[in-house]
């Protein structure tokens, strides 16, 4: 770690540092600390249940689901080294050098612990038996669930001096007894799985790139915790992953591609007191904060290592009380010259860059996707402890707290000025926006549900995709040239650029704060652009415009790319579209075409008339989209920023990584 990116505030505080070590669970990890909820469950059957999806996603979650055990082990202090590799023949072997699975015979399953944990539904030492405080992984299906959807899975504890060994096959039928198999001065458990091709048909193929960003995540958010990817297929990796500043390196890793106001990362920790089953536990916060010269907010909560995407009770109390603490500050050394000037959160949010990570005994998520923690118990505790160390650290740093309240006081200016601006494209009320835009050819249903808008790139091609279309369910927006880049301009730009008014009077949810995505008009909002460099740098202006202000659209699977065809073909009397090069040749091939056959490659929508673009973009029958999604909200905004941000830097540094790699340029 660099000397910028050690300052941090860290105040040692003992009690503190008990309540750390009062949180560890008890060394000795027996089959007693195995609890049995319920019987199995047919995973296999209704996998998207427990992983959400067989694609791609869900494959790289089953190893997230055996890191999170790894990572328990870590919280409870009995591991620091995880070792996660991907194995030539498609397999993953996920290592840690914890206490090492139990060995006994779980009572109420008559089966080993091993065994139990790993067939099971609902099993594991993480109910409240004191084996483990602290637990991601809270509903214990992880290994089980693992187990269900592979082939294969091989699990070898190293304990007491002694290795063992168990087996299952075919979506978790157990091969033989548990058996020791040799002697070793390891401790702790690898796990190695292999995925069942028959569940996961997309691909059973792990990417390096996105297990590694998930381990580093993982590495600052447990500091001291050394965690290791090794790829051992064709292109031998390796990385090793390893932070003391923990959450503070990681606000300083997000914003390498932004300004900071101050070298300084705020770094927060505390701890606060809570009754659970009649037993005093303790909540264990922690925060880091930088602000930069952005116009937007990055916040980013965790609870027990789970990212907390859509929030929740933590979050409630970061807000509280950074709106708070700021408000005091400026009243105290007199930046507010009366009660008109007092902040609102969203001006003491513009340009800061947040971790929340709490650790809490008994988390509450919200299903098993865990994306927002529910505990109301951690609100106040949130806010107090955040509250105590930013006025400590604003009174103790007063250059650097003037800076901020400079910062903020610009952000508030500015969202009083885009306030005003807004109105200007909404209705009376202030809640509904005006009528809908002229450019807007819109559909006849009003059921949102199987509406669909197309926000189409030019006139030309508007024009044919309004001739085209199914008038009942598709709406058409022609825009005219390239949206602005809100990833670098001020609120009050925005709302004043007219391509940017209409998309969000056509979609007619609102924006940032008040957008309410229950009155979305679609829920499917579809960017069909052109095959070319232009086609491709609007879109990512629309994804950037739509990540920033209206994300939720993102969430929940409403925003989709339309895929047009790059050649056409005819032969015989016969058209035929190819959506890519492989596809082409290999069209060539079936057809017997001879050499010089005239092959078509459409460079612009505008190229197809109203049939043409029905029949290969918009006809819901045969058309190819692209369902966006967010997997990873950091990577997104870091890669937002690079390529969208105010530093010209890092989009030379991603030029020159990747301009090797491109084809068609222009053609």
């Amino acid at each position: 770690m660099s000397e910028e990116n050690k300052k941090h505030v860290h105040v040692v505080d003992e009690e503190l540092e008990k309540a750390k070590q009062e949180i560890k669970g008890r060394e000795s990890y027996t089959a007693e600390d195995i609890e049995v909820l319920e019987g199995l469950v047919a995973v296999r059957e209704r996998p998207g249940m427990y992983i959400g999806t067989t694609g791609i996603p869900g494959l790289h979650h089953l190893v997230w689901e055996i890191v999170d055990n790894a990572v328990d082990e870590a919280l409870a202090g009995f591991c620091d080294t995880i070792t996660v590799s991907l194995n030539k023949d498609g397999s993953v072997s996920v290592t840690d050098n914890g206490r090492g699975m139990p060995l006994g015979t779980v009572a109420k399953t008559g089966k080993s612990a091993i065994e139990t944990i790993f067939t099971v539904l609902h099993a594991g030492g993480k109910f409240g038996k004191g084996a483990y405080q602290v637990a991601g992984g809270l509903h214990g299906v992880g290994a089980s669930v693992v187990n269900a959807l592979s082939e294969k899975v091989e699990v070898n504890v190293y304990k007491d001096g002694n290795e063992y060994y168990l087996s299952f096959v075919d979506g978790g039928k157990v091969e033989g007894q548990l058996q020791q198999i040799g002697t070793t001065n390891k401790r702790g458990t690898k796990v190695t799985f292999k995925p069942d091709p028959k569940i996961f048909q997309e691909s059973v193929t792990f990417d390096f790139k996105t297990v590694s960003n998930r381990l580093r995540q993982m590495a600052y958010l447990n500091r001291g915790i050394r965690i290791i990817i090794e790829d051992l297929r064709e292109e031998p990796k390796h990385e090793e992953y390893h932070y003391e500043g923990g959450i503070a390196e990681y606000v300083a890793h997000i914003n390498k591609t932004k300004t900071p106001i101050t070298e300084d990362v705020i770094f927060i920790e505390g701890k606060g007191d809570v009754e659970i089953g009649g037993n005093k536990s303790h909540i264990l916060v922690e925060v880091a904060i930088q602000y930069t010269t952005e116009y937007k907010e990055t916040i980013f909560s965790f609870a027990n290592n789970i990212q907390t995407g859509d929030g929740g009770t933590h979050e409630q109390g970061f807000r509280l009380a950074v709106g708070r603490i700021f408000n005091n500050y400026a009243r105290d050394y007199k930046f507010h010259k009366n009660e008109e000037d007092k902040f609102i959160y969203e001006d003491v949010a513009e340009g800061m860059t947040a971790i929340i990570s709490i650790k809490h005994p008994a988390p509450q998520f919200e299903g098993q996707t865990k994306g927002k923690l529910g505990n109301t118990d951690v609100r106040s505790v949130v806010s107090q402890v955040v509250g105590d160390k930013l006025e400590e650290y604003l009174v103790e740093n007063p250059a650097e707290a003037k800076l901020i309240l400079e910062k903020i006081m610009l952000s508030s200016k500015a969202r009083r000025a885009a306030t005003l601006a807004r109105e200007g494209i909404r209705r009376k009320d202030g809640i509904e926006f005006t009528t809908l835009p002229g450019k807007l050819a819109d559909c006849s249903s009003r059921n949102p549900e199987e509406a669909e808008l197309f926000i189409v790139e030019g006139n030309s091609a508007g024009g044919s995709a309004k001739n085209g279309r199914n008038r009942h369910t598709q709406a058409i927006l022609p825009l005219r040239g390239k949206i602005l880049n809100v990833q670098k301009a001020q609120e009050k730009r925005i709302y004043e650029n007219a391509e940017v008014g209409n998309m969000i009077q056509a979609i007619g949810a609102g924006i940032a704060e008040e957008f309410d995505i229950a009155k979305a008009r679609y829920h499917k909002i579809i960017i069909m652009t052109d095959a070319d460099v232009d086609g491709s740098h609007i879109r990512v202006l629309l994804l950037t415009f739509f990540n920033r202000f209206m994300r939720q659209l993102i969430q929940n699977g409403y925003i989709y790319i339309a895929q047009p065809p790059l050649y056409k073909v005819e032969y015989r009397g016969k058209k035929y579209y190819c959506y890519n090069d492989e596809q082409l040749e290999s069209l060539k091939v079936d057809l017997e075409l001879r050499p010089g056959h005239p092959v078509q490659r459409y460079k612009g929508l505008g190229e197809m008339d109203a049939q043409q673009l029905w029949e290969t973009t918009m006809d819901p029958e045969h058309r190819k989209l692209y369902q966006v999604h967010i997997e990873d909200g950091i990577a997104a905004d870091t890669i937002f920023e690079e390529l969208m941000g105010e530093k010209v830097e890092p989009r030379k540094d991603f030029i020159n990584e990747n301009a090797l790699f491109v084809k068609n340029l222009d053609i």
